[in-house]
C-alpha cells in the first residue's frame, strides 16, 4: 500500500486568531509539506484588519489556493488523499457547518472530506464567551472524529512576545500529524 503523502489542507475562517493560520502556512514551509489553502472572504477582512498581511502575500506560502467557491476542488474529494485538515482560526459559522453536515464552501467541504475518509480534522475555534450550541456543536465534531483545538496560551512556556504564543499554538498542532517546526518550548525538556 502507497503511503499517505505529506500533503495537508489548510483552511483560515473569518475568525479572530488570523495569524494562527498564517503561522501555520510559514511553519509547514520549513517543512516537507505540501499545503493545500482555502481562505473565505471574511478571513481575508479579518486579516487586513489583525495583520500587516497581504491576501496575495498569504496565499504565496501555500503549495496551491484554492477560491473558497470552487466546491470541484481536489480537496472536495475523498481520492484526493492528505494527512487531514487545520482550521485555523475556526469560526462558530464554520463549526457550525462542520457539525450538521453542511457544505455551502470549499471550506466546509473539504472539512466534510477529511472527516468521511477518517482522516484528522483540527479545528481551532475562536470565540469567547460560549453559548450552548457552540458548545455541542465542538462535541459533535469531536464525536465525529474531529479535534477541537482552541488556541490556548501555554505559560508553562514563559512566553514574553505574542510570537511565543502563537508559535506555540501552532507547534503544538503540528504535533498532531506527528510534524515538528522546532517552534514548541517542550514541557519537561531542555531547550
Amino acid at each position: 500500500m502507497v503511503s499517505t503523502p505529506y500533503r495537508l489542507i489548510v483552511g483560515i475562517s473569518g475568525a479572530s486568531g488570523v495569524v494562527y493560520g498564517v503561522r501555520l502556512l510559514v511553519a509547514l514551509r520549513g517543512l516537507d509539506v505540501e499545503t493545500h489553502l482555502v481562505m473565505t472572504r471574511t478571513a481575508e477582512v479579518t486579516l487586513a484588519h489583525e495583520t500587516d498581511w497581504k491576501v496575495a502575500d498569504v496565499k504565496a506560502l501555500a503549495s496551491v489556493t484554492h477560491p473558497v467557491t470552487d466546491l470541484a476542488a481536489a480537496i472536495s474529494s475523498g481520492s484526493f488523499r492528505t494527512m487531514g485538515m487545520v482550521i485555523a482560526p475556526c469560526s462558530m459559522r464554520s463549526l457550525g457547518e462542520i457539525a450538521t453536515g453542511i457544505s455551502s464552501s470549499l471550506l466546509t467541504r473539504a472539512a466534510d472530506v477529511v472527516l468521511k475518509e477518517r482522516r484528522k480534522l483540527v479545528l481551532l475555534v475562536r470565540e469567547t464567551p460560549l453559548h450552548a450550541v457552540h458548545l455541542r456543536n465542538m462535541v459533535t465534531v469531536s464525536d465525529l472524529g474531529a479535534i477541537v483545538a482552541p488556541p490556548m496560551p501555554a505559560f508553562y512556556s514563559r512566553p514574553t512576545s505574542v510570537d511565543d504564543i502563537v508559535n506555540h499554538t501552532v507547534g503544538r498542532v503540528l504535533d498532531l500529524f506527528d510534524l515538528d517546526a522546532g517552534i514548541v518550548k517542550r514541557w519537561g525538556e531542555k531547550p
